[in-house]
């Protein structure tokens, strides 16, 4: 290895000096850790430009100190345990120009101040034995046999392309290719595959969209509750939010009007499977919403995150396949029908901002990884994913209905079940008279995590609403979170 070390040869000190100076300074530092082996001499001679000679004797001097230890056949190594005189010295005092400067205050631009403020990822305790707190695939049952084959496939098969940078900023276009055509068979959406670009899942495509289309003090409308990742990013654009009211038939379009002076400029909703509370945009809402966007020429984000599971009734088309006006950007992602960790998601443009949303994408982000976009290309074509969400579907249908059971079960009287049959977990309303961060708190001593929803309101603060994820667990575990939690509210009723 090389070290940094700074020798002044117009000083009356002689190098060997100098050396042992900045190595004892680097020592008593820890930046030289204890038992790290150093260069050789003539390693360290040669990377310096000095003799050999100056290198040694500074070692030799080293040595005789305690500093380093020389193993024959080895090499020389930082002593593991320094002079006692050594951690009773006073701390070596540098030169005055390498003092570094006291700290000056964090110049931020406004984007970086905002995103200080508002965007803080969130921070979750660990693990607790049970935990709802997740809504993650189940991930005994993902299919990585088949993509371990389709990795090993293309990183063999494909050279330096899969290496390569890539020509096309909207993405590998087979996987375009294969989106298009499996969005138009279970989604209706229309689009071309020039319609699709990549990205590294829907949090990116979302700011994307938002850092093309909203400046600071642009008003962007949103579902309220709603989901907070989206939130984030508009706040850290400098958008005005505008919350509009959910009920049980999803936004409440008839407040976009009231707020139609404030000019919206977008809208985010969730129509399939609504973050968090589950409920289905219906129909004559939709035809709404679309109208509405056409008369104030506004844009709407169509988050389908978790379209694909849906347990009862007919497959719900995207609102997308709806619009005539080129309204809405459709935004999906891999990472929970397959694995988080595949940062792999896409958006549907409609045609007039496709060549600005590539364009703004190529600034911040060339490209999303090759071999996962070819080995995704041949996972859809060859019928794994379809396969794999209706085993995916057919589970947690049936730990779905574990949890709706469990709360019959246990709590009969205190759970209101929000939202559709669908999507990977639900929201419920317990009646009870502590407070959320108390009920979470006594459920936690029982080793059951559980979430509350206020944070995913803007305007409104209801008590008492929590998120239950059962995507990734057992039936088995379920019923035996929700046993427990009915111990903590019956000890309630005791007193």
């Amino acid at each position: 290895m090389d070290l940094a070390v700074t020798l002044d040869d117009n000083s009356g000190v002689p190098l060997h000096r100098q050396l042992h100076e900045e190595l004892r300074r680097s020592i008593l530092s820890g930046r030289l850790p204890a038992r790290s082996r150093i260069p050789s001499t003539r390693a360290l001679a040669l990377s310096l430009g000095v003799s050999r000679t100056t290198v040694t004797q500074c070692y030799e001097d080293l040595i005789s100190e305690g500093y380093l230890q020389a193993a024959i056949g080895s090499g020389t190594f930082i002593c593991q345990h320094l002079p006692e005189e050594l951690l009773r010295a006073e701390p070596v005092r540098r030169s005055p120009k390498l003092n570094p400067p006291q700290k000056q205050p964090l110049r931020l631009s406004a984007y970086g101040n905002r995103a200080h403020n508002s965007a803080r990822p969130e921070r979750r305790r660990p693990d607790a034995k049970l935990s709802f707190g997740h809504w993650r695939p189940a991930f005994k049952q993902l299919p990585l046999r088949h993509w371990r084959r389709l990795v090993t496939r293309h990183s063999r098969s494909n050279g330096r392309a899969v290496f390569d940078y890539s020509e096309d900023s909207l993405g590998f276009e087979p996987l375009r290719e294969a989106i298009a055509a499996y969005l138009s068979r279970s989604r209706a959406v229309q689009c071309e595959p020039g319609q699709v670009l990549i990205c590294s899942g829907a949090q990116r495509a979302v700011d994307l969209i938002t850092r093309v289309l909203i400046d600071p003090g642009d008003a962007v409308a949103m579902e309220d509750p709603g989901y907070l990742g989206a939130r984030q990013v508009f706040m850290a654009q400098g958008a005005d939010l505008s919350p509009v009211r959910v009920d049980e038939s999803g936004i409440v379009v008839k407040e976009l009007h009231k707020n139609s002076n404030s000019n919206i400029k977008l809208v985010y909703v969730s129509p399939s499977h609504q973050f968090p509370t589950g409920i289905l945009l219906s129909l004559s809402r939709r035809l709404e919403l679309l109208a509405w966007a056409a008369q104030q020429n506004a844009f709407i984000i169509e988050d389908d995150y978790d379209s694909e599971y849906r347990y009862g009734g007919r497959p719900v088309p995207a609102l997308q396949g709806l619009d005539q006006n080129e309204s809405v950007i459709y935004v999906g992602t891999f990472s929970k029908v397959l694995f988080p960790s595949l940062r792999l998601g896409y958006l549907v443009a409609p045609p007039r901002l496709v060549e600005i949303l590539a364009r703004a994408k190529w600034l911040v982000d060339r490209q999303s990884p090759l071999i996962e976009q070819y080995a995704l290309t041949d996972f859809i074509n060859e019928g794994h994913l379809e396969r794999h969400i209706r085993r995916m579907r057919t589970l947690y249908d049936r730990r779905r209905n574990a949890l709706v059971d469990a709360f019959s079960e246990y709590l009969p009287s205190r759970v209101s079940i929000l939202g559709e049959n669908a999507g990977m977990h639900l929201m419920a309303r317990l009646r009870t008279d502590l407070g959320d961060q108390e009920l979470i708190a006594r459920a936690a001593e029982r080793g059951v995590e559980i979430v509350t929803a206020r944070p995913y309101y803007l305007r409104s603060k209801y008590q008492g609403e929590f998120i239950f994820g059962y995507s990734n667990l057992s039936e088995a575990r379920i019923r035996e979170g929700i046993r427990k939690l009915s111990q903590v509210l019956n000890l309630i009723d005791d007193f």
